[in-house]
């Protein structure tokens, strides 16, 4: 069986190889243009380009592939059985789709119909879900909407954050999408409709960093700092600088005794030392701060930063 890969990210190459693994013919790999990266903004490869140079592999990276008329006659020529596409970034045109015989399989980090789209892995925890997955399909030309083949469900630690969960769903995509491809060659694959009851997971925005202490939950703020880390950290102001947390924890009111909280206005500080650490109160519950990064400094263990800085109790983050 012929395959043809089409990734991006870490999560992607974590397929690739098992895939290289597995021992598949592998025609090509199909990324990402290499985009400039760090201080020097030096052009860096994607991961997966990495993987596939590492193992002499042929690499195309097409600046688009829609009306890319040149693009789509040279995988017309790879005539691949399989074309296997995870976090590739683009969205493939009906005349890639349906080039393969055997279809074009997509590796999806949720269990659908739940959270399609761009972000599925970052939702999930930002929603607080208890579980998720991977799923396994055959694409289309929608979003995500194309026959389920294989499933896999995962439970969602309560602290895990979403850089934790994606390296674990990145190897679990890698392994069912071997076994996928197995069934796809025995032809016993199961094809399940969708249906209609789906949800979206949107790409993430600047602007959704923001913490809320008017509005949101302590639970819920622990959600965004966890969904956001590690792809921007959740952020908040005091004192007119912007203050980021990495890793927080929701407690009851009745948890902390040195501080009566009733009155006063949610992101109030409640308890600031570095003994005793950084306290918070929100909607429904306190903040418990465990990391956190002053503007123009590095993420560090709340009590190092408060021996260099002191926030006094009273105040109040916006």
């Amino acid at each position: 069986m012929k395959i043809l890969f089409m990734g991006t990210p870490d999560f992607a190459r974590e397929s690739l190889e098992s895939v290289w693994n597995a021992g598949y013919e592998i025609l090509g790999v199909v990324t990402n243009p290499d985009k400039p990266k760090g201080r020097g903004m030096k052009m860096m490869p994607s991961p997966v380009k990495e993987f596939a140079i590492e193992k002499d592999m042929n690499v195309y990276q097409p600046q688009k592939v829609k009306g890319n008329e040149e693009f789509i006659e040279e995988i017309k020529t790879l005539n691949p059985d399989v074309i296997c596409v995870v976090a590739y970034g683009k969205i493939l045109p009906k005349e890639i789709l349906e080039i393969p015989k055997l279809g074009c399989i997509n590796v999806h980090g949720s269990l659908l119909p739940k959270y399609r789209g761009a972000a599925p892995i970052q939702w999930a925890v930002l929603n607080g879900d208890k579980t998720t997955g991977i799923t396994t399909m055959y694409m289309d030309i929608g979003m995500d909407t194309g026959d389920m083949i294989l499933k896999q469900e995962v439970e969602i630690g309560k602290n895990e954050t979403t850089g934790e969960l994606w390296d674990r769903l990145s190897k679990i995509g890698g392994e069912l999408l071997v076994e996928t491809l197995k069934q796809i060659e025995k032809g016993i694959a199961p094809r399940e409709k969708q249906g209609e009851d789906f949800s979206m997971a949107p790409m993430l925005n600047k602007e959704m960093a923001k913490i809320d202490w008017d509005n949101k939950t302590a639970q819920e703020i622990k959600n965004l700092v966890r969904g956001l880390n590690p792809i921007m950290g959740a952020y908040t102001f005091l004192d007119g600088k912007k203050i980021k947390f990495w890793k927080v924890e929701a407690i009851s009111n009745e948890e902390i005794s040195t501080q009566n909280t009733e009155g006063l206005k949610n992101g109030t500080v409640v308890v600031s030392s570095p003994k005793d650490g950084l306290f918070i109160k929100a909607k429904e519950g306190i903040l418990k701060v465990l990391e956190i990064q002053g503007e123009n400094a590095k993420r560090m263990p709340v009590q190092d930063f408060l021996r260099g800085n002191s926030i006094e109790v009273f105040k109040v983050f916006e």
